[in-house]
């Protein structure tokens, strides 16, 4: 497997420690600092020193932490299940993981990443609830600042609701179908009734409305469902959080071609991902295809995410999969997204209708221009609309010629995002003139969207290049074609 910059070089695990001997080596702040981290745990804790500090002493013998007051030995890491040397002499901390090694026994070494096996969090108990932040030695100060904002975050009653959800554990798994059935329970049982009642400390109420949720959820069942959902222009933070929870509620996640990997990889992590892109010049799967498939998943009972690029109202298809739903009676749900006309716009600060400019707003595809009747949009722009066109490079020509043809001027601004809303989002300025230069330019592989309009002329063009700066070969052949 090729490696990345963004794969860790750690795995994050927890130990079962619970009556399990952690040794911890060190007479300073340092072991005082691991044996109070330990101190959250069940291990059984042997501190080795000769002469701990006071305040260190003190602790061990408060929170009777055996203590062992010699030097160090190798025999004193024998049956140890975690080794901890923190003397702050890096030689006997490196002597002391010599000797965990050798007897197969993790071990970590303070302030020395190359002697460490593991390295020690920073710690959100709710027991049993816990929260560790690591950063593989890199930024402690870091993991601490990101430990004290989990824990304004989580509420102090978190872990009471874990174990009275364990509770409930054996009976919901024999009432409760595995799958989504339960993992629909769980969500209200820890967002519901039933965790308000246990933060305000009564579990008896708790209790009344855990069985009630229980009792409700056995009797409805399990309806299959599709979500068509609006992934945006691709940028994982312009995802809507209706979107983002349901997938991670997805049973299944067929996503097209155009939604990037990291908005798929949001979804549940053991959701089934199916790709179903369509690009031009490319189907994987036909529409009749994706809508019997929808159509088999939720007769299936699953929960399935139907994710697309932008909005699925706007050139999305959604139309043909809803019109196969409703004749197959299957339940679905429609969520919006950014289309890629706002995030072009946003990505150039510009105004889609501008007071006294344009209050008309149009969306196509510039598909439509065969023939010799100009379609409706056409005509709109003439009277000042903006235009917004998808998929714009390949025919950004036709619609020029045409427009031109009609009466637009032109000089009339042009503005052409590519990778709208994304960080490798390419912006470029112009005039309706200079807009079929983009035909023939190679180096715009992504999605273009390209907007028209007097209202265009109000953008930011600071961060944008000239369409008059593409290549004058590609210029020359594109402007032979109107």
């Amino acid at each position: 497997m090729a490696r990345s910059q963004h794969q860790l070089g750690t795995f994050p695990a927890f130990f079962r420690v619970t009556d399990e001997v952690v040794a911890v080596f060190g007479c300073g702040e340092e072991a005082f600092a691991k044996v109070r981290l330990l101190g959250n745990t069940k291990a059984k804790i042997i501190a080795y020193g000769a002469e701990p500090d006071p305040a260190f002493a003190a602790y061990l013998a408060k929170h009777m932490v055996a203590h062992v007051a010699e030097d160090f030995d190798v025999r004193q890491v024998e049956g140890a299940k975690l080794v901890f040397a923190a003397t702050g002499e890096n030689a006997m901390d490196r002597a002391i993981v010599d000797a965990a090694r050798a007897a197969k026994i993790p071990a970590n070494a303070v302030d020395q990443p190359d002697y460490c096996d593991f390295f020690t969090p920073a710690l959100v108990n709710r027991a049993p609830i816990a929260v560790a932040i690591g950063t593989e030695g890199a930024g402690p100060v870091l993991a601490q600042m990101i430990r004290a904002d989990i824990d304004r975050l989580l509420p102090k009653s978190l872990g009471m609701l874990a174990v009275l959800a364990n509770g409930y554990r054996s009976a919901v798994d024999a009432l409760l179908p595995k799958g989504v059935a339960r993992r629909l329970f769980w969500r209200g049982f820890f967002k519901g009734d039933v965790a308000d009642a246990v933060e305000t400390g009564d579990l008896s109420t708790a209790r009344r409305r855990a069985t009630g949720l229980l009792k409700q959820a056995r009797a409805e069942g399990v309806e299959g469902r599709v979500f068509l959902i609006g992934a945006g222009p691709g940028a994982e933070d312009l995802l809507t959080l209706r979107a983002h929870r349901l997938l991670m509620e997805a049973d299944v996640i067929l996503f097209d071609a155009l939604v990037p990997q990291g908005v798929v990889d949001m979804g549940r992590r053991d959701a089934e991902r199916i790709s179903v892109g369509k690009r031009k010049g490319c189907h994987s799967k036909s529409q009749n295809e994706i809508n019997d498939l929808l159509i088999e998943l939720a007769r299936e009972g699953k929960r399935v995410v139907r994710l697309k690029a932008g909005d699925p109202l706007v050139f999305g298809r959604a139309g043909e999969e809803m019109a196969a739903m409703r004749a197959a009676g299957v339940a679905y749900e429609v969520v919006p997204g950014i289309t890629s006309a706002l995030a072009a716009a946003a990505d150039f600060e510009l105004p889609l209708t501008l007071r006294g400019v344009a209050s008309t707003l149009v969306f196509t595809t510039g598909h439509d221009l065969q023939g010799a009747v100009l379609p409706d949009w056409a005509r709109l722009a003439l009277s000042g609309a903006t235009v917004a066109v998808y998929m714009g490079r390949t025919v950004a020509a036709s619609v020029a010629g045409r427009l031109m043809e009609a009466g637009l001027a032109p000089d009339t601004t042009v503005a052409v995002v590519e990778n709208a809303g994304r960080s490798d989002r390419r912006l470029l300025h112009g005039t309706l003139a200079e807009l079929p230069r983009l035909e023939h330019e190679t180096s715009l592989s992504g999605p273009v969207m390209v907007i028209i309009g007097d209202a265009v002329a109000g953008a930011n063009f600071t961060r944008s290049e000239a369409l008059r700066s593409l290549t004058a070969v590609e210029a020359e052949t594109a402007l032979a074609r109107i």
